[in-house]
């Protein structure tokens, strides 16, 4: 059988080429390419050409010393987008087995609504990519020992050598967040959904690209691995936010680890790039050797990175004002239907009052009458 992402299955085959056959099959059809580049590897005549798609170029081998034994490293070059684009079609056939096996089963027995469907599904995808991310970068952070030496972070710049699995991240982090943009259209994106996720998506590719081309590599990874956690906090919550509404606790710890997040990424991009590069010998623009450490790159870098952190605490801080808001309502209402309860039982003892005295004062007449006749 083959991968197909389709939410409502339908009796009639579309036609081919088709939207929506392309949709429910887009899954087959990306397998096919991608079987294709795999296939060439068995190929002398094209083998050259598919190893571009599916191995890391630009390796370099450091000779060791007596003790050590010789190392190799990478750099990026142009060659590296065939590999972003071979990874991306990876990343689609695993978007869409996560869709279909997992979330879709999830979505058939929790009956969810047409925005939290789209939110679930959002919150899954990204909560298996940021955990795996987490994990993975932050296994290169104690392997590199950056954790352990700061310093690193900026002494010896420009760092141009990356290791085998730093060089894999960063690839594998361009290639998830290209093959986003196309996934708006194979998930049928509502289209006020469509600008905010393009804003995200866009935001990721800028920052990521920037720190690989400006061999910032280090400082990028310690950032990434950060906000990916944070995040990953964020759509967990969600999830159980979906299963359970009760489930609130988590969006408490998250917002308070976003703004510690926050704070942390400035202080470090400016201890690396206003500190710690200001303070290098070589400040020289030179794009041969790697070296862009000059006061203009520099104002840039950091510009960039505060403007970003001040539009996530904008849009956080709508975020938190709009939930106080809905949390709000939802009590306002709690009280008005409490009170739209009680008052009926109010009015019904009150006519039972009323209609108790109005029986005795007819039975004490019919007394009287009695008497006196």
């Amino acid at each position: 059988m083959g991968i197909r992402d389709r939410k409502k299955p339908s009796s009639k085959n579309p036609p081919v080429f088709s939207h929506e056959f392309i949709i429910q099959n887009h899954a087959d059809i990306v397998s096919c390419g991608a079987m294709i580049v795999l296939l060439g590897l068995m190929f002398e005549i094209s083998a050259k050409f598919a190893v571009v798609f599916v191995t890391l170029q630009y390796n370099v081998t450091v000779p060791g010393t007596e003790e050590s034994d010789s190392v190799s490293y990478y750099h990026y070059g142009f060659k590296d987008m065939a590999a972003v684009f071979f990874y991306m079609l990876a990343a689609i056939i695993v978007h869409a087995i996560i869709q279909e096996y997992v979330l879709d089963k999830i979505n058939r027995r929790m009956h969810f609504s047409k925005t939290k469907h789209s939110k679930f599904n959002e919150s899954g995808q990204l909560s298996v990519f940021y955990f795996i991310s987490c994990i993975w970068g932050g296994s290169i952070l104690f392997s590199d020992n950056y954790i352990s030496n700061p310093l690193s972070l900026w002494e010896g710049y420009p760092h141009t050598l990356m290791s085998f699995q730093q060089k894999f991240f960063y690839i594998c982090q361009l290639a998830y967040w290209f093959h986003a943009l196309p996934e708006l259209y194979f998930q049928k994106a509502r289209k006020e959904d469509i600008p905010r996720q393009l804003i995200y998506i866009g935001l990721y590719l800028f920052h990521i690209t920037g720190a690989y081309l400006l061999n910032l590599n280090r400082l990028g990874l310690v950032l990434l691995v950060l906000h990916y956690f944070i995040e990953l906090l964020f759509h967990i919550s969600r999830l159980l936010y979906f299963c359970d509404e009760k489930n609130q606790k988590g969006f408490t710890v998250w917002a308070l680890l976003f703004i510690l997040g926050r704070l942390l990424t400035l202080t470090l991009s400016v201890l690396t790039v206003g500190f710690g590069l200001a303070g290098a010998e070589n400040q020289v623009l030179d794009v041969n050797s790697g070296n862009f450490n000059v006061l203009f790159v520099r104002i840039s870098v950091l510009a960039a990175i505060c403007c970003t952190q001040a539009f996530m605490m904008w849009k956080f801080i709508n975020f938190q004002l709009r939930r106080w808001r809905e949390h709000k309502q939802t009590q306002n209402l709690k009280k008005k239907s409490v009170n739209t309860k009680n008052k009926p039982k109010r009015e019904n003892k009150e006519n039972g009052t009323n209609e108790t005295i109005t029986l005795n004062g007819a039975d004490a007449a019919r007394g009287r009458k009695e008497k006196s006749s």
